[in-house]
């Protein structure tokens, strides 16, 4: 099965205190939305993709539009709703892939093993949590936290989900558990940008 992906890139960014929208800093030599392009390009059941922006990120829009990409204009009020509107507006009623454009170590055959696993499953969505002390390991801020089955965990910012149920109050929810690099460079800082860099030059 080959899904539809959204890569969400609307949000305001405010952690970051830098002037450049989020999506377009500069990661390694590459833009952090060109990494995760990059990443939903590879993937094998990933069928196509739109870029999910907002009145927060007309550059990122801009350079997408140009370089030919799928956007999709939400209104900027949270992800939540963003992902709501974008799903709405493309129709995509059947199972999303949804990543956050501030994942500079993703790769398509990451993606695929996630897809499979929802696959697998029975759930409405399927949420890639990643253990908070691999966060703090790596010395990585912690933002969003999810609390599944009694413990706290960081959100990684990838999910998959049945668009079909995007407008119900509750979905029939499962997570995994990943400490793989991919889930857990998830860039919410200026200082998760310096420490991310380090530790991936180093692992090359």
């Amino acid at each position: 099965m080959k899904i539809p992906a959204l890569i969400m890139a609307g949000g305001k960014g405010k952690r970051m205190a830098f002037k450049t929208e989020k999506p377009l800093l500069t990661f390694c030599g590459k833009q952090l939305i060109e990494r995760v392009i990059g990443a939903v390009e590879t993937a094998k059941k990933v069928r196509e993709f739109y870029v999910v922006t907002s009145k927060n990120t007309p550059r990122t829009e801009r350079q997408c539009l140009e370089a030919g990409f799928k956007v999709i204009n939400t209104d900027g009020k949270g992800y939540h709703d963003d992902l709501r509107q974008a799903i709405l507006k493309a129709k995509l009623y059947c199972p999303v892939l949804t990543v956050s454009s501030d994942l500079p170590a993703l790769t398509g055959s990451f993606l695929d093993q996630i897809v499979s696993i929802f696959e697998k499953g029975n759930s409405d969505a399927l949420t890639v949590l990643v253990p908070i002390r691999r966060r703090e390991e790596w010395k990585l801020s912690i933002s969003s936290i999810y609390n599944y089955k009694g413990m706290e965990y960081a959100i990684s910012g990838i999910n998959v989900l049945n668009g079909s149920k995007i407008l119900e109050e509750k979905l029939d929810e499962s997570a995994i558990i990943s400490d793989e690099i991919d889930a857990v460079l998830n860039i919410n800082t200026m200082e998760d940008l310096g420490v991310a860099e380090k530790l991936v030059r180093g692992l090359g």
